[in-house]
């Protein structure tokens, strides 16, 4: 990995919060993705197990159940905001 691109670093620099060193949103920045991909890597890993054992049993959950779950799930939400 080579040194910040001069322009990626003026633009970095430029949206820093005020007292925010570069090293410091660069950390925050890091963790972030690091806490993205790990949720993204999870979320494909149930997503494959989920399928392999539908297909190793034949049972599988009709989408518009699933879309009625989530409605009311989503709505559940909204209420508790």
């Amino acid at each position: 990995m080579g040194a910040l691109d001069a322009e990626l670093l003026r633009a970095a620099e430029a949206v820093l919060n005020e007292g925010e060193s570069l090293s410091a949103f660069v950390e925050a920045s890091v963790r972030a993705q690091v806490a993205r991909r790990r949720q993204r890597r999870d979320f494909v890993a149930k997503g494959s197990a989920a399928a392999e054992a539908a297909q190793r049993t034949g049972q599988y959950t009709d989408a518009a159940q699933v879309l009625t779950r989530l409605l009311q799930q989503a709505s559940k939400g909204k209420a508790n905001r």
